[in-house]
């Protein structure tokens, strides 16, 4: 079935903050009766594998709130405003991992990572030949960063170490086209 069988009567913004706004809408089931879906509208996710020429990886550690867990992750953020995913995953990589890099190609194409209930929509990107700037991070974050071996963030998939979902499917997706 490729048809809507939603119909939406209106919508409301129930709340919104700097990284998120979420609204109920009013709708007709596909069955026919009333009722309300509520949808969380996040900025665009980005997400980058920057791998080095010895075919390690950096990753970032922090504390995810939410989940109130550590987690370790590839390099990710939100595009700002009118922002193109690339130049947020370029800013990312900046501000959390203080590299820049020169290479850098899409993993796929767009992905959606919680479709049920969010409208997120994110995008990775392989980064390349890399070198050192200055790290800036958001004074939300306390990063840890660290490189592993490209080979040890497939294992710590395996091992759930890597819980992500953006990590898991852009780690994936390098790895089939490294093979």
């Amino acid at each position: 079935m490729t048809h809507n069988p939603w119909k939406t009567l209106g919508t409301k913004i129930v709340y919104k903050n700097p990284w998120i706004s979420v609204r109920e809408d009013s709708v007709i089931c596909p069955d026919g009766s009333e009722g309300i879906y509520g949808v969380v509208d996040p900025k665009i996710a980005t997400g980058v594998v920057a791998l080095t020429p010895n075919r390690e990886v950096y990753l970032v550690g922090q504390f995810r709130y939410p989940l109130q867990s550590y987690s370790w992750e590839i390099i990710e953020g939100g595009a700002d405003g009118n922002e193109s995913p690339l130049a947020a995953a370029q800013r990312e990589l900046a501000e959390e991992a203080g590299l820049v890099a020169s290479e850098w190609s899409p993993i796929g194409g767009e992905m959606h990572l919680s479709n049920c209930f969010t409208s997120e929509r994110a995008f990775a990107f392989l980064a390349q030949n890399l070198s050192e700037t200055k790290r800036s991070p958001d004074a939300t974050e306390v990063l840890t960063v660290k490189c592993v071996p490209f080979a040890e963030t497939l294992a710590m998939i395996d091992r759930g170490e890597i819980t992500d979902a953006l990590s898991i499917i852009a780690l994936l997706q390098v790895a089939r086209s490294l093979a």
